[in-house]
């Protein structure tokens, strides 16, 4: 055993080196996993999102497009967001009109069923605000 006063050589802290050390842990690949995980859930979704968002600006009136905004897609059915009720009514009765026929119809291959409209917001302010849409 060593007192503090003696020193250790380089010899000897080679060797408690080569004992200590431990081997580097094998880690997964990370790129392969988030590759597969973006072509399972990200990729696919945006697909659909991204049909449904063309016809969606194709068939609603231009007059009432700046007003909905595309909030989710689950299961089906079509969420969209409407910033006021006066526009909210509008987009109603222009769906229950046959527009949501011919929107369903458009949209076959995505699997939409329905579509539901509520009233909110997906921007900040009264309007003087830029909005963002997604």
């Amino acid at each position: 055993m060593r007192t503090g006063e003696e020193r250790f050589n380089l010899s000897d802290l080679a060797r408690l080196s080569r004992v200590k050390r431990r081997p580097p842990r094998e880690l997964p690949m990370l790129g392969e996993e988030l590759l597969t995980f973006f072509k399972q859930n990200v990729q696919k979704r945006h697909g659909r999102l991204e049909k449904i968002a063309e016809v969606w600006n194709a068939y609603i009136p231009s007059s009432l497009l700046p007003h909905t905004c595309l909030e989710s897609y689950h299961a089906g059915t079509l969420k969209v967001l409407v910033d006021s009720s006066s526009h909210l009514y509008e987009l109603k009765t222009v769906l229950l009109a046959g527009l949501e026929k011919q929107i369903l119809a458009a949209c076959r291959v995505t699997g939409l069923r329905r579509i539901s409209a509520k009233h909110g917001r997906w921007y900040d302010g009264d309007g003087g605000e830029k909005r963002v849409r997604y």
